[in-house]
């Protein structure tokens, strides 16, 4: 993500963009409208226990992709939310914009706000007494351009009452004209620079269509293939029924806020490239309320030689101001579902079109149902991407990017609440917090054949040097101390792995090494946490060797309660699939490190 906001979005030349990337919403921003509380009038905070959102969570979670954004990005914009953060709007909290993006993550480039995120905090969340001191908020704040008209409506008004001076204004437009000068937007027509003739004709491109059918191929996740039930055949599945309410979307796989597409291959056109389709849809939408079309689909399944139920959400489910209010399949998709599994006469795939997880555990455990896809929204090549999988043309590669959950998780989760770490009746939230039952893991996904790791080189010790010696007490893990990250000489502290990628099966195939630390045990550390990938092609029966190297500082450290970076001394235990290799981190200077 980083490298291609940096390169592929705003190019490689540093006095010029091609685009100003943005990266939103800043921060702790996970709620747009849930049973009654929407995104204008959300106070983030960990309300369960009437707290604040705790410092260790906003510096361990919420601002961690802003963070990299940012410093490893470079990205030339930062978006402030709607919602407050501690009673503070984000757009006027300088904490957060003057201090944080600014100061220390030094942003070049400009903040901008969500629309119209200061007029929302002065006339719905009523957080000041008149529009022209949440103008004055908003730019002392450190917020330089308003996405709408409040602050060209009322920050003149805010300098005639002296709310304002005129070189806090001044500060704000430097930084967003020099983003315009690095865009070239003073240097004459557009057709005489660079970029300035690219249109629909570039993007529509063969090369870039085609670019779209990679990026869907290898983003779809096999989530479950029993018997094996995939890849189908053309020579055994000479015809297949095609059934759902996505079987023949178009827009649905383009999900929210894209652009306008070159043109779709939709799932039933994708398919019938391979083999004769007997299509129906079953519902008349996702929504599923009827079963008046289930007769024809089952009729379908008791025909065809295989079964492929295109199902999931769409827009009308999961948009920009409308959450989910559950992780079930809408209305009576599971029922159809089911009841085509049991007639049909072949092997039955489920594919999901979703932007985030579902509880379809009933499908994994029914034994008609051989395989699950999710496809995620897999954009215009969509169709042409899931028949590729389905039929083995692309082994599937991808692994889930969030946890699935069963549905009974959202009981215990009032999406109000923002703590990340568990507690007694609360099931904490992700990967590295949730301790619970799962329907899918982050990570999972599997392929047509097998893949074996071997720790080829991997050391059992690491020394970490310490900047000078301090003395003080502090934080105790298990195993020892926790060392202050900036306590550490970091700019060179990296674990260095060599593994052994072997494809034990008999379909060559692209294998992402996921790499995950348990660091010693500590109330303040993660049980687990995602710290290197590396993707490779594997050819069937080869080994390939993937050199990871692991950035100590960075990513085998933890943040304690009061919001600080710490590296934990001790044994830190590395997951690569079924292996595992334990590293003893210790201080190169010994003495106790000043908390």
């Amino acid at each position: 993500m980083l490298l291609a906001t940096s390169e592929a979005l705003q190019g490689n030349d540093g006095n010029r963009l091609k685009v100003a990337a943005c990266c939103k919403h800043f921060t702790a921003y996970d709620l747009d409208n849930w049973n009654g509380v929407d995104r204008f009038h959300f106070n983030a905070k960990m309300v369960a226990i009437m707290e604040k959102v705790s410092k260790q969570d906003m510096v361990d979670t919420f601002d961690v992709p802003f963070r990299m954004c940012v410093k490893e990005g470079k990205v030339a914009s930062v978006m402030c939310s709607y919602n407050q953060v501690n009673g503070i709007p984000t757009c006027a909290d300088p904490n957060l914009l003057k201090k944080t993006v600014r100061g220390q993550w030094r942003l070049d480039g400009y903040i901008v706000s969500d629309c119209d995120s200061v007029g929302v905090y002065y006339g719905q969340q009523h957080y000041t007494s008149t529009p022209e001191e949440a103008a004055a908020d908003a730019i002392k704040a450190g917020l330089d351009l308003n996405c709408g008209p409040f602050l060209g409506q009322h920050t003149e008004d805010a300098v005639k009452k002296g709310l304002l001076n005129e070189a806090e204004i001044n500060n704000a437009l430097l930084n967003t004209l020099t983003v315009q000068m690095r865009l070239g937007m003073f240097d004459g027509e557009p057709s005489s620079q660079p970029y300035g003739n690219l249109g629909p004709a570039e993007v529509c491109s063969p090369a870039h269509q085609e670019l779209a059918l990679e990026a869907a191929r290898q983003g779809i996740v096999l989530l479950k293939n029993h018997g094996p039930s995939l890849p189908l055949s053309t020579r055994r599945h000479h015809s297949v029924a095609i059934i759902g309410p996505n079987s023949n979307a178009t827009v649905t796989m383009i999900g929210n806020y894209a652009g306008v597409a070159c043109g779709y291959t939709t799932p039933l056109q994708g398919i019938e490239r391979y083999s004769k389709i007997i299509y129906q849809q079953g519902c008349a939408d996702v929504a599923c309320v009827s079963d008046q079309q289930f007769g024809a689909a089952i009729d379908a399944a008791r025909q065809a030689d295989a079964t492929i139920l295109v199902m999931g959400l769409d827009q009308s489910i999961e948009a920009e101001f409308r959450d989910r209010t559950g992780l079930l399949l809408p209305g009576r998709q599971q029922e159809l579902v089911s009841k085509v599994a049991a007639s049909s006469k072949g092997p039955t795939v489920l594919v999901l079109m979703s932007g985030g997880p579902i509880d379809v555990s009933f499908a994994e455990n029914d034994p008609k149902i051989g395989g699950i896809v999710w496809a995620g929204y897999p954009g215009q090549a969509g169709g042409a991407a899931i028949s590729d999988i389905l039929y083995g043309t692309t082994n599937p590669g991808g692994k889930l990017p969030m946890t699935w959950y069963p549905q009974d998780y959202i009981t215990n989760l009032p999406m109000t609440n923002m703590a990340m770490r568990s507690s007694k009746s609360y099931p904490g939230r992700t990967y590295r917090f949730y301790k619970g039952k799962v329907v899918y893991p982050f990570g999972h996904g599997i392929s047509y054949t097998n893949f074996a790791h071997t720790i080829a080189s991997a050391p059992t010790m690491l020394s970490v040097p310490l900047d000078g010696h301090r003395h003080g007490s502090g934080n105790a893990t298990i195993s020892g101390k926790a060392i202050r990250v900036t306590h550490a000489r970091c700019s060179r502290l990296s674990l260095g792995l060599q593994v052994d990628v072997k494809n034990i099966g008999s379909m060559d195939g692209t294998h992402t090494l996921l790499v995950y630390s348990r660091p010693p045990a500590g109330h303040w550390a993660p049980h687990k946490q995602l710290v290197a990938f590396e993707k490779v092609r594997v050819a069937a029966g080869t080994q390939r060797r993937v050199g990871i190297n692991i950035h100590v500082c960075k990513f085998l450290s933890v943040v304690d309660k009061f919001g600080i970076r710490r590296i934990p001394m001790g044994e830190h235990s590395l997951h690569i699939g079924d292996v595992m290799h334990s590293v003893s981190l210790q201080p190169s200077i010994l003495g106790v490190i000043k908390s």
